[in-house]
């Protein structure tokens, strides 16, 4: 993505730089470390997360580096002559491993682990969870509309209630967990999107009459003419003029395409309106409804039988509403080869020591069922156990699994092709497939299953007596 790539080196949080010039000075920056990105509770009160942002991630890393403004800024904030040096040839040169962007994720699990010195992976922390944390969320969001919606068109029109240029990777992501389409222009030519728009209020009103506006919009777009009818009176103007107009492309060999409500009770207007188009014979008129929907909305408009055939999604869409960020966050696990654990007063806090990998297991009808979190070179997991509940444990012998954790960046560059946004979506379409469907409900989802291995466990154990100095 070519946006904002100058001084990228800059985009973090003040405290990366004291902690890396920290590490330079007291002669330890060389120090190899791993830190995972992990999040701890699904969003949305979902059962589910989708993983997004991972190649907009790995395009920013690979242009984070310091120009001469940005060495000058740093100086002039009291950094160090020697330190700033380094960071004069600074590149990120080390190794991320992941899992696909676009998979169906669970809480606490390493979905990414960086391997570097502890300068390069501490730099890191705050743009993998900037990017990481946002996208992941708006993906999640798109993908519980697009589970109301079901085979209906969905629209992303976020672009006006955005948080300012964040709407640019939201549309994507958008468009990983389900949408159709967006009415960002610049993302669409960013990420090879399809653009999709109507008609705002003003142009009805810019005109003077509805049935003039409506006719001069026609003359122009007569290919894919969506007519907004709620400017005066929905039932008794808006209609009436689209079918006056529809009939008047039908002489000219064209089509209508839809109508748009966008105000008003959505299910009473669109039940009388597709009435009354149909009793006019046109019956191929869409319907698109916009205004505030969110999933639930979605959900009681298609219970409540409302004839709708799209729905534009803005606000609670484009800022993940009602969530207003995933709690992801990025947290080391080893040095200088060693693992290391961060202990916590809430056991759910405690970190994950050593390096990891995940596990998906399959139940017999080719669903998941389960994921291990296992140290990196264990395989043939039979069992694994609760993370904090001794009693619980879940058998997994002779269930077929995949590994989810890949290379995506080796020694300094990414190490995988990119995928088209549309084909990330379509993975993660054909992913969310593979979940049960009690794990997909709004409310009281089923809880997924997402455990230790004995190895693992036992090793964080071990460290939680160790660092507790054996009591």
């Amino acid at each position: 993505m070519n946006f904002f790539k100058d001084n990228i080196g800059l985009y973090l949080d003040y405290y990366e730089l004291t902690m890396a010039q920290g590490y330079f000075l007291t002669g330890i920056g060389n120090r190899q470390a791993n830190f995972d990105y992990f999040f701890r509770n699904n969003p949305f009160n979902s059962g589910y997360a989708i993983f997004a942002g991972l190649q907009d991630m790995l395009e920013l890393i690979s242009e984070f580096t310091y120009n001469n403004g940005a060495i000058d800024f740093l100086h002039k904030h009291g950094f160090k002559n020697e330190f700033l040096d380094y960071l004069k040839n600074f590149k990120f040169s080390g190794n991320i491993f992941s899992v696909p962007e676009g998979e169906i994720v669970f809480p606490n699990e390493p979905l990414i682990r960086v391997e570097g010195s502890i300068i390069e992976t501490q730099l890191l922390e705050s743009i993998i969870l900037n990017v990481i944390n946002f996208e992941s969320l708006i993906a999640t969001k798109a993908r519980r509309l697009r589970y109301s919606a079901g085979k209906r068109k969905l629209a992303d029109f976020g672009l006006r209630r955005a948080q300012g240029f964040a709407a640019l990777f939201a549309s994507k992501a958008a468009i990983i967990g389900g949408m159709d389409n967006t009415s960002n222009v610049y993302s669409a030519f960013i990420y090879d999107l399809i653009p999709t728009g109507t008609q705002a209020h003003s142009w009805i009103q810019s005109f003077g009459d509805e049935l003039t506006a409506f006719r001069k919009f026609a003359e122009l777009y007569p290919d894919n003419c969506v007519l907004l009818v709620d400017t005066y009176d929905t039932l008794k103007s808006g209609i009436p003029n689209a079918i006056k107009i529809a009939k008047e492309m039908e002489q000219n060999g064209h089509k209508l395409s839809a109508v748009r409500l966008d105000s008003g009770d959505l299910a009473y207007l669109s039940k009388k309106a597709r009435k009354m188009l149909d009793e006019a014979e046109l019956n191929y008129v869409k319907i698109i409804a916009s205004n505030q929907l969110d999933e639930y909305l979605i959900k009681s408009l298609i219970e409540q039988g409302a004839p709708i055939d799209a729905f534009g999604v803005g606000t609670n869409l484009i800022t993940g509403q009602k969530d207003a960020a995933l709690d992801g966050v990025y947290k080391i696990s080893t040095i200088n080869n060693n693992p290391t654990i961060k202990l916590s007063e809430d056991v759910s806090k405690i970190t994950l020591p050593g390096i990891k990998k995940i596990y998906r297991y399959f139940n017999g009808e080719n669903k998941f069922y389960a994921d291990c979190i296992a140290l990196e070179n264990e395989t043939d997991i039979d069992v694994m156990l609760h993370p904090h509940d001794i009693y619980k444990k879940c058998k997994l012998k002779d269930l077929h699994y995949e590994s989810l954790t890949a290379q995506v960046f080796k020694n300094g560059a990414p190490s995988i092709n990119f995928k088209s946004v549309k084909e990330i979506a379509a993975y993660s379409e054909y992913r969310f497939s593979l979940l049960p469907d009690e794990h997909k409900r709004f409310e009281f989802p089923h809880i997924y299953k997402v455990g230790l291995s004995p190895n693992l466990k036992q090793l964080r154990d071990e460290l939680i007596t160790k660092m507790k100095g054996g009591v």
